[in-house]
């Protein structure tokens, strides 16, 4: 019975949380066009209402840890979930993101990754995708921000293993930029795919910078320990069991 009430919560929840999207979205976007500035703020105010929401609707409260990256950094985050996008959202002063070129497509979203200088890339061979998105970066780097890449390229389960992409490597020797590790539990409460919602506390933890100057795999081997180590810590704060 507990199990079919919290369900029924997590629906309402998630149906809340995608009919605020477009409202908020849309209401914003003249915001956007007076000053650009504004979908930082369009961006927060959304980010958090879900944090909010979640908090009472589904019992799954959000703490961010570790200091919040405010300059031009490169910031390689473990990726659960949505939620986990959502925090890094919610406190990121002047957030990027590399994303799927597909998602010009969308409307809303497309108006704001436009606005905020994020980076679409499409996917197709490795080399060439990788040169796409260091050009890109290149070409944005006028424009301070923090720029979000998931170094193992999708969302990858709480608990499960997949190998690092070299394109996160590139990018810190490339672009010269710090790059701030960050580790989530989010994926024990919030799975990748399904309705339910577990209450608990999700949390997204900021580490020390990754200075420039390191060779590519020293570098690689340097953001994989961070994020996975920290990610693995907090799962089993929340009690996950992890497998050494």
């Amino acid at each position: 019975m507990r199990n079919a009430i919290q369900w029924l919560r997590s629906l309402l929840f998630i149906i809340q949380m995608y009919v605020m999207l477009p409202i908020v979205g849309f209401v914003g976007v003249p915001l956007v066009w007076i000053k650009r500035d504004n979908a930082f703020k369009v961006i927060h105010f959304y980010c958090n209402w879900v944090r909010w929401t979640a908090s009472w609707m589904i019992g799954l409260k959000s703490e961010i840890r570790g200091e919040v990256p405010t300059g031009e950094v490169l910031i390689a985050a473990k990726h659960q979930s949505f939620f986990d996008i959502l925090l890094l959202a919610s406190v990121l002063p002047r957030l990027k993101f590399i994303y799927k070129s597909q998602l010009k497509w969308a409307p809303i979203i497309n108006i704001y990754a436009v606005y905020t200088n994020s980076v679409p890339v499409n996917r197709g061979k490795k080399g060439a995708a990788i040169k796409q998105m260091v050009a890109a970066v290149r070409d944005g780097q006028n424009k301070p921000g923090q720029l979000v890449i998931f170094p193992q390229g999708t969302r990858v389960a709480a608990g499960a293993k997949k190998p690092y992409k070299v394109g996160i490597g590139v990018l810190y020797k490339e672009t010269g930029q710090a790059v701030v590790p960050a580790s989530t539990n989010v994926g024990v409460f919030w799975k990748r795919h399904g309705i339910m919602r577990y209450p608990g506390l999700a949390v997204v933890e900021f580490h020390d910078p990754i200075k420039p100057g390191l060779s590519t795999d020293a570098f690689m081997e340097r953001v994989e320990d961070a994020v996975e180590i920290g990610s693995d810590t907090l799962m089993r704060e929340a009690g996950m069991e992890i497998s050494e």
